[in-house]
């Protein structure tokens, strides 16, 4: 267990999600690990998208927190949802494609899930709720879209930082939430819990496109 003042024990993402990284970098809020967290992010029967996004975020929070005790963990995950359709995070540029056809001209939601074990063990957590529309797309848009790796690995088949900015018609609440981690909220949080941003030097433990 780590011997320090709590407010300043060491930070760990349990995420290896590059963009989570450069977004927690921008606000000055540097982990000192990167520990990925491998967990089962599948849905569960009639589990609400909303709540898969908080529940995941937990889980990899506290499947890092077991293995590193006396730190500040903080989990996250994105969801995508049509309706109450889940959206996958692609692995092949026919199911970017499919993604992208059900939110051409249409309004969907991207829920974020954030959690943070405290150094003395206990669970807190928020949930995010950003609304995006997307303009209608052509096919030849679509197409051209999945032909390349942007979509690769990220929830709903887009990354709204990237070539699908094009996309988007307008949006209603956290930006940084569809790319990856809503950081007023995650600030917040780790502010309200005491937690004290200093000047470190990452240690990854390895990293993977996605979000």
């Amino acid at each position: 267990m780590v011997r320090t003042h709590p407010a300043r024990a060491p930070l760990v993402l349990a995420s290896a999600s590059p963009r989570r990284l450069d977004l927690l970098v921008q606000v000055g809020v540097v982990p000192d690990i990167i520990d990925a967290a491998h967990v089962d992010e599948a849905a569960r029967p009639r589990e609400l998208p909303e709540r898969l996004a908080e529940r995941l975020a937990v889980a990899k929070a506290e499947a890092v927190a077991a293995r590193m005790p006396g730190v500040w963990v903080l989990g996250a995950d994105t969801v995508v949802a049509c309706g109450r359709r889940i959206l996958p995070k692609p692995v092949t540029a026919a199911a970017a494609r499919d993604c992208l056809r059900l939110l051409s001209g249409r309004r969907h939601r991207v829920f974020g899930g954030i959690a943070v074990v405290t150094p003395d063990g206990r669970t807190h957590r928020r949930r995010v709720m950003t609304i995006v529309a997307f303009k209608r797309l052509h096919d030849d848009e679509i197409d051209a879209y999945a032909g390349g790796d942007e979509w690769r690995g990220k929830a709903g088949g887009y990354a709204i930082q990237g070539r699908a900015a094009r996309f988007v018609r307008w949006i209603e609440g956290s930006y940084s939430n569809v790319v990856g981690l809503p950081l007023f909220e995650t600030c917040a949080l780790l502010d309200g819990l005491g937690f004290r941003r200093v000047d470190v030097t990452i240690a990854p433990r390895g990293a993977k496109a996605g979000r």
